[in-house]
């Protein structure tokens, strides 16, 4: 019996772990939901974290091009009026303070190189192993002119689809494939969900053909111009003349369609899909351009780095001849050769991120070994959420009743003792929580909610005298919230 059959070190399910990326991939989007509840500036409860992130990823792949990218100003203008649908009775300011939220944890500010890692198992020839699995969903890329944009990577525009790694060729010919059927049978909207999925293909095809050409004018030996490049513009170049054919014949069905109909609803849908496929054209002719100027770059890159002739002086060793050495100096005495560095390598302008840790993150990490074109993922099955609150609605509710004094104080051995009468499970848990929550109470997120009163606990130094409980036997009461706009009211009295 072979080893598959048994379930031993031959059986490597390459689809699971092809799944297992995917859902890694999905963990920063379902994160933002997790972590919500803890910003302190807003009760940011109400807000779908994961859809503005899904419709951020959105906004950027659609404002890419083959050199630029998105601006931060431009992205978050384009999330405002998606934010202030879900929350209208909102101020504009907390809006846009949520878009910059969920921007700067999709570019995952505050790390070293700005990153996301994930651990997942796979099965291979030596059994169960931990892998390591490091991705970007939003990149920050500097312009010549200066500027920072933001471009979305191929596991972002993969995640924005529902399908990790998956071949760009397949995928943007199952894409036209389904909608010109969709088109043909009067389904609209799925029509113009599937046109948006071949515009993301589009996008990612051109941002495979970049990558090529960046690592060709940093090295032209790194790429392989003799077979896998001239295999990939040629199935590229028949990509598009496929697509133009396909596209253009798609536009004029869904033209048509669009003049002949009486809805009027059919008739935006169909003014959408116009727009839509029109944009996948006009890229197809962008990238078009680039091919044919691919030749011309490797070309003038071969001679640039062949004739350039040796340095005219020898070389630094960052890591031999200054990091080192620096680590091994007190601190006071490694500032000044750190200042001098950065110094001469900053130039005229600051660098995006002018930072030791990035350089030295940058300089000791090697680079991760991903194939960036496997087989299609099958969408992941997940499991719904689990209900993790422990107290129930009437556990609140009578914790409420007893935790009300606005009159007189009382000792929480007294409330703990009137809670176990009432027999109602869990409700002295409840009391002793929030009264040990009370002892520092959020008054400036009660007035940001505008709760009318907080409840308050004071530590007279009278132990607590209870079978499950113990400390301080807590004096509590409810003080009112006067509430911003409450006090301006009066001012202006």
């Amino acid at each position: 019996m072979r080893d598959d059959d048994t379930g031993g070190p031959g059986l490597a399910d390459e689809g699971l772990t092809r799944r297992l990326k995917a859902l890694a991939c999905t963990a920063p989007l379902h994160d933002l939901d997790a972590r919500k509840a803890l910003l302190d500036w807003a009760d940011c409860t109400i807000y779908q974290m994961a859809e503005i992130a899904l419709h951020t990823i959105d906004q950027v792949t659609i404002a890419m091009d083959f050199d630029t990218g998105a601006g931060h100003d431009e992205v978050i203008d384009r999330l405002l009026p998606f934010i202030a649908q879900q929350a209208p009775s909102r101020m504009p300011e907390e809006h846009v303070r949520v878009a910059k939220w969920v921007l700067d944890n999709l570019i995952n500010v505050g790390t070293t190189d700005r990153g996301f890692r994930r651990v997942y198992g796979s099965i291979g020839p030596a059994g169960y192993q931990r892998r390591q699995f490091d991705f970007k969903l939003l990149v920050e890329l500097a312009a010549p002119d200066g500027e920072v944009y933001l471009r979305a990577t191929d596991e972002a525009i993969n995640v924005l689809v529902g399908a990790l790694d998956t071949d760009v060729e397949s995928a943007q010919i199952a894409a036209e494939v389904k909608l010109e059927n969709l088109i043909n049978r009067g389904r609209l909207a799925d029509a113009k969900l599937a046109a948006e999925q071949a515009r993301y293909r589009t996008v990612q095809y051109g941002e495979t053909l970049r990558a090529k050409l960046d690592a060709t004018r940093r090295d032209v030996r790194s790429v392989d111009w003799e077979r896998e490049v001239p295999e990939l513009l040629d199935s590229a170049l028949s990509h598009i003349e496929a697509r133009f054919r396909a596209e253009n014949a798609i536009l004029k069905n869904i033209t048509t369609a669009r003049d002949e109909t009486e809805d009027l609803d059919k008739k935006r849908r169909a003014a959408e899909l116009v727009d839509i496929v029109g944009d996948c054209i006009r890229r197809h002719t962008r990238l078009q351009s680039r091919l044919a100027d691919a030749g011309a770059v490797f070309r003038a890159e071969q001679d640039r780095q062949q004739f350039s002739g040796p340095p005219q002086r020898a070389t630094l060793d960052l890591f031999g001849q200054l990091l080192v050495p620096t680590l091994g100096l007190p601190l006071a005495d490694a500032v000044a050769p750190a200042e001098h560095f950065f110094h001469a390598v900053a130039g005229i302008t600051a660098p995006v991120v002018p930072s030791l840790s990035s350089l030295v993150s940058l300089l000791l990490r090697p680079a991760p070994e991903r194939d960036q074109l496997v087989g299609e993922v099958p969408e992941p099955e997940l499991m719904p959420a689990e209900v993790t609150d422990k107290f129930g609605d009437d556990v609140w509710r009578a914790a409420d009743e007893l935790l009300d004094l606005p009159e007189v104080p009382r000792r929480l051995s007294g409330l703990l003792e009137e809670a176990r009468r009432s027999r109602q499970p869990g409700l002295a848990a409840l009391v002793a929580l929030r009264a040990v929550h009370a002892y520092s109470p959020g008054v400036g997120a009660a007035r940001r909610q505008g709760d009318r009163q907080v409840l308050l606990a004071v530590d007279d130094g009278m132990l607590l005298d209870d079978p499950e409980f113990g400390g301080a036997d807590l004096l509590l009461s409810t003080a009112a919230v006067e509430r911003a706009d409450e006090e301006e009211n009066e001012e202006v009295a």
